[in-house]
């Protein structure tokens, strides 16, 4: 795909991609814009036509036309590929080599359930009994019906089936897009038909929702199977729609149902989402943050709500994302039930969000009778499981929590801190703990910039590696100016910084180490991590 790229590249000009998203104006040989993620009073993005990159100075965010579709459509390079080659005209599978049988196959894929929607949407507009059922009890406006697709898929013989067969579709192509039954006939009857979409905003799949809710023989929800293009653990319901919004309000609302999700827009909440049933995944997560780091969590508060939000919490802290949780609904049990008896009490509840950890420990003491012994130690259990999801670099958190717990529990702090919890429990906790190495720091790459850039003397300093046009145009818009005298002076401070940050970060990864082999009982590890903890901190 490599040939694919650069052919793409020749053919989009890096400042038209970005000028989609974000207003560019001329500055000398580059262009400048306020960054999309960060709250820059003054211009701090900046594109260089001339080496194909961009650098978001607010951000430390960097790269070309692909990672900055990615970053702004919160999808994977190969979506952000797939997208940019039908700007430029590109036919990817002509590059494709083996895979080529297969993107034709795709392709036919999308034709048919791009032409499935139509005709289900042509359908709806037939019969007068469904769009009664969509128009009022549903309570969806004109404008909803069109922006989520919603169409009818009739209830007599294999109206689908024939319809795509008169088109040249083949069976076989039908059943790999998840169109048809066992049987081989259609997989949806009777049914309203709300697409699946990709990010892009092509239809991938379909959830088909029963028009009477007393038929107690067919389930309420009839959903398409994992094909070729839908994968349950990474589709995200209503991104398309959605991820507009979310970027420029910087907070996403995941709710639980897809209906949560159009009413939610039609309620003028246009950052709502779904995950398929509630399970959310790294995939899920990693799609979020990149467009935000603020995720609020409208899940119920049953058992399987609270159970959703603790697998999120566990995830979260790898994407440095804040999480809360939605749970005003007064009294209705969903978000679709809130926005019906009242859309502005919805609009409230979404702006009355709690962190959800403090949402979680309430649950916990709700729970479990503190009264009792048993329940005692449960809610001690849980509550120090919970805790230690957070990120072990986040002391103050930590501590803000652990001190409200003990004060519940009526016990010192150091006495909870001393409390062990299940060994199953700290496998769980020991493959969430992310090294804070990934992250890097905005000194590092400045320092790169400077060494590839000019003459400087580093010393022994070993600076990181990055893409060098990045860095370029790092130097050229914070250094071009500097006398080498000016920078040496700053290289000579970002190295101290950056050293700093290297030594705690270490810090950080050893203790760590320290506090797995304590749990271990490994005297002799926990003696040879000493000491070299010890070393680290002469350093210093």
């Amino acid at each position: 795909m490599e040939d694919a790229k650069e052919e793409i590249r020749a053919r989009l000009a890096v400042e038209d991609v970005i000028g989609q998203y974000i207003e560019l104006k001329r500055a000398g040989r580059n262009f400048k814009g306020h960054s999309p993620w960060g709250t820059d009073k003054t211009p701090s993005f900046m594109v260089s036509p001339e080496k194909g990159i961009w650098h978001d100075f607010s951000s430390n965010k960097g790269g070309d036309i692909f990672t900055f579709v990615m970053e702004m459509e919160g999808c994977t390079f190969r979506e952000a590929l797939e997208k940019l080659a039908q700007q430029a005209g590109v036919e990817l599978r002509r590059y494709s080599g083996d895979d080529k049988k297969q993107a034709e196959h795709k392709a036919r894929l999308y034709e048919a359930l791009e032409l499935a929607t139509k005709y289900f949407q042509y359908c709806l507009t037939k019969n007068k009994g469904v769009m009664q059922y969509v128009f009022y009890k549903r309570n969806m406006n004109k404008k909803t019906v069109e922006n989520f697709r919603i169409g009818y898929a009739p209830q007599s013989g294999n109206a689908l089936v024939n319809f795509l067969t008169k088109r040249g579709f083949t069976k076989k192509e039908m059943e790999d897009a998840g169109l048809l039954n066992r049987f081989g006939g259609d997989l949806f009857k009777g049914r309203m038909t709300i697409p699946l979409m990709d990010v892009g905003g092509r239809v991938i799949g379909f959830t088909a929702r029963i028009l009477n809710d007393k038929d107690k023989n067919s389930p309420k929800y009839l959903n398409t199977p994992e094909t070729l293009l839908y994968n349950k653990g990474r589709h995200i319901f209503g991104l398309s729609q959605a991820k507009d919004t979310i970027r420029r309000s910087e907070f996403v609302v995941v709710v639980e149902g897809n209906m949560d999700v159009i009413s939610s827009h039609q309620a003028g909440v246009c950052q709502a989402v779904a995950t398929a049933g509630t399970a959310m995944t790294e995939m899920h997560l990693k799609s979020f943050s990149r467009m935000t780091n603020d995720i609020r969590l409208a899940y119920d508060g049953d058992e399987a709500g609270i159970r959703a939000a603790e697998r999120a919490i566990s995830m979260a802290s790898k994407f440095g994302i804040y999480l809360s949780v939605i749970d005003d609904y007064h009294g209705c049990k969903d978000a679709d039930e809130l926005i019906q008896k009242d859309p502005k009490l919805w609009q409230d509840a979404v702006n009355s969000y709690r962190p959800a950890l403090e949402w979680l420990l309430e649950k916990y003491e709700t729970k479990y009778d503190l009264k009792t012994e048993k329940g005692f130690q449960e809610y001690a259990t849980e509550a120090k499981r919970l805790i230690e999801q957070i990120d072990p670099a986040d002391t103050v958190l930590r501590e803000k929590y652990e001190r409200q717990v003990a004060a519940r529990l009526g016990i010192s702090l150091d006495a909870f801190r001393a409390k062990k919890v299940a060994k199953e429990e700290k496998k769980l906790k020991k493959t969430n703990v992310v090294k804070s190495t990934t992250v890097v720091s905005r000194a590092e790459k400045n320092l790169a910039a400077i060494a590839q850039c000019s003459k400087v003397d580093l010393g022994n300093f070993e600076v990181m590696k990055f893409n060098k046009d990045e860095l370029s145009l790092i130097f050229e818009e914070q250094y071009g100016k500097f006398s080498i005298l000016d920078l040496q002076k700053e290289a000579n401070s970002l190295i101290a910084k950056a050293s700093e940050e290297r030594l705690a970060t270490e810090r950080k990864e050893l203790e760590e180490q320290i506090r797995v082999a304590e749990e271990k009982g490994d005297e002799a590890q926990i003696e040879e991590l000493m000491k070299k903890l010890s070393e680290l901190l002469r350093k210093k």
